[in-house]
């Protein structure tokens, strides 16, 4: 897991427990959910800056999200959403569940994977 900086007091503010929390493991749906945010993005013409700041989401996140090596939570999918004036079902449309298995160790982290 990864903290984001100001994630806290934004998560306080909001209310929404644990909102700061971001998963750090590459799937499928991560690259899948990733390169849904980036077509919309580039449809609207906003750099990944420029989306960081309108979603209030860290910069860093955003190329984490639309590279597919971190999966958001809900709440973050939802101000990614509004950010890019879509439904958040528009950044889903056509995922499936068997996206879900995190994608294969590249050795840096020593992640096993599983096998069969």
């Amino acid at each position: 897991m990864y903290l984001y900086p100001g994630a806290v007091a934004l998560a306080q503010e909001t209310g929404i427990e644990n909102a700061w929390v971001v998963p750090r493991t590459p799937s499928p749906a991560a690259a899948f959910i990733g390169e849904r945010i980036a077509f919309h993005r580039l449809r609207r013409g906003l750099t990944q800056d420029e989306l960081a700041v309108s979603s209030r989401i860290d910069s860093s996140n955003i190329r984490s999200y639309e590279s597919g090596r971190a999966l958001m939570n809900v709440f973050s999918l939802v101000r990614i959403a509004e950010a890019l004036d879509v439904e958040p079902g528009d950044l889903l449309d056509g995922l499936g569940s068997d996206m879900f298995v995190p994608a294969a160790s590249d050795g840096r982290r020593g992640r096993a994977t599983s096998s069969g």
